[in-house]
């Protein structure tokens, strides 16, 4: 269906679908809990949710023809959220001049309809952001300033962009850093992490609203996003995984801590010296019962659960054993399972500063995706599959369809697995049972498509919105 406002028998139909979803026997083992301060649960976060499950129970695209329009804004778009009215919200960097920019989106077509370019920040202008439960896009600026975006209809009929708040960080913020990720907490703080490893609290909700910050230890960077819970903040650094939770005036304490394996370099593929993890909170029960990262050992990855509780280990299990050992995204974690998707040898146009040589200097994009099952008694884990599927794109589950949505990069010599700018892109359906994939649609090729290990959302009414190197890719049934 197309419709450039959502109808309220569309906003009943969707919220009917989600209760069925939650509801049903199949899905007992759901999702972990909504956040009271962000948006809708699935869209409103790059990984779906604060506890970054990468997990939705709206359904893909349905049986039948699918099509995809492309919006051409000139500009990467690794974050594209969708909000309570069914307005999506992007966060783009632009190609020329690297403006960090934020597009309103029509449902209808995808293109955009508003825009608002904001201050520098790091790489791709901040690629981390949320929406709140007002709808409006949470983000750190380059100038260290907490922003809530909103948008809104002008008196012509036109829609607008506009900072509706804008709270100072750079006093708690050390000269030459920047914020990485941000999430909200139960409480309503938003947690944020900065890329030389501090931590901190922010409650912009008064003026005069405290900032509290925690130094993590000397040489430990943050290179992805953190998650929040009821329980706490997961935070991962070059070299460990910490549980956070904030004393009563909001001050970051470590409730726990475990080192992994970095290995011994950057891989080809990857953005940092360590996991490219952002981590995962997941559990049969509530939905948080365990934390998840990758660590970064050479020659093979494993992943690493945890008691979220506690921070005892429940396994490490070799993971991507069939193609590229190295990952950059977040696992998918939905009840006793995880899903790691391979970016070992992906070619990223640009680097964070820093980033530094990669261990190898060089390796071909195989793919991999490997699913691992905590036992039901949680003494231990086991490795269920694991294929050479080449995804370009972080995967996201739905327990609306029982199935996972991603991209996937194809050779452009049939058999080969190295990469160049005339590789074709295809939009993905793979079965979690089996990791066979179930079907594909062609989307384009070359560098306007590539889609580059950034993450697909799926909003109501079937709809996958994908980021790219150049826009936004809009993927439906009509």
């Amino acid at each position: 269906m197309r419709f450039a406002l959502p109808s309220r028998a569309a906003a009943v139909s969707a919220a009917a679908l989600l209760a069925l979803s939650l509801a049903s026997p199949a899905h007992a083992e759901a999702l972990p809990p909504a956040n009271p301060y962000a948006g809708p649960a699935g869209t409103a976060t790059m990984h779906g949710d604060t506890e970054s499950s990468d997990a939705t129970a709206l359904p893909g695209p349905g049986a039948g023809p699918l099509t995809s329009n492309r919006a051409a804004l000139a500009s990467a778009c690794p974050t594209v959220l969708d909000g309570s009215d069914g307005y999506p919200v992007a966060l783009c960097t632009t190609i020329f001049g690297l403006t960090p920019t934020v597009h309103l989106l029509d449902p209808a077509t995808g293109d955009s309809i508003a825009e608002l370019a904001i201050a520098k920040g790091s790489l791709l202008g901040g690629v981390y952001a949320y929406l709140d439960n007002r709808d409006r896009l949470v983000v750190v600026d380059g100038n260290d300033n907490l922003l809530r975006i909103g948008h809104r209809r002008s008196a012509d009929g036109s829609w607008q962009l506009s900072v509706d708040s804008s709270f100072p960080l750079a006093g708690a913020i050390p000269a030459g850093d920047s914020v990485v990720g941000i999430s909200p907490d139960w409480q309503g703080r938003v947690w944020f992490a900065t890329a030389g490893g501090l931590v901190g609290t922010a409650d912009d909700r008064t003026p005069g609203g405290a900032v509290r910050t925690l130094a993590l230890p000397a040489g430990e960077q943050v290179a992805n996003s953190i998650s929040t819970a009821p329980a706490g903040t997961l935070v991962a650094t070059t070299a460990a995984t910490y549980l956070l939770t904030a004393a009563a005036d909001g001050t970051p304490r470590i409730a726990w801590r475990q080192a992994y394996d970095r290995g011994p370099g950057r891989k080809p593929g990857q953005l940092s010296w360590g996991t490219g993890s952002t981590p995962t909170f997941f559990g049969p029960g509530t939905g948080t019962e365990y934390a998840t990262v990758v660590d970064n050992a050479a020659p093979t990855e494993h992943l690493l659960v945890y008691r979220a509780d506690t921070g005892a280990q429940v396994c490490s299990v070799p993971v991507l054993l069939a193609g590229g050992s190295g990952s950059e995204n977040s696992p998918i974690g939905q009840g006793n399972s995880v899903f790691v998707a391979s970016t070992y040898g992906y070619p990223y146009p640009k680097l964070p500063a820093g980033a530094g040589p990669s261990t190898p200097s060089s390796s071909a994009f195989r793919g991999g995706l490997s699913r691992v099952d905590v036992r039901p008694d949680g003494s231990g884990c086991d490795l269920k599959w694991d294929t050479t599927v080449r995804s370009a794109a972080v995967p996201r589950l739905s327990l609306g369809d029982h199935l996972i949505h991603t991209v996937i990069r194809n050779p452009v010599i049939p058999g080969t697995d190295w990469t160049s700018l005339l590789d074709p892109y295809s939009y993905a359906e793979i079965d979690p049972d089996t990791g066979t994939v179930v079907r594909t649609k062609f989307l384009g090729a070359g560098f306007l498509y590539d889609t580059l290990q950034m993450v697909g959302t799926i909003a109501p009414g079937g709809v996958v919105y994908q980021g790219t190197t150049t826009g936004v890719l809009r993927i439906s049934n009509g």
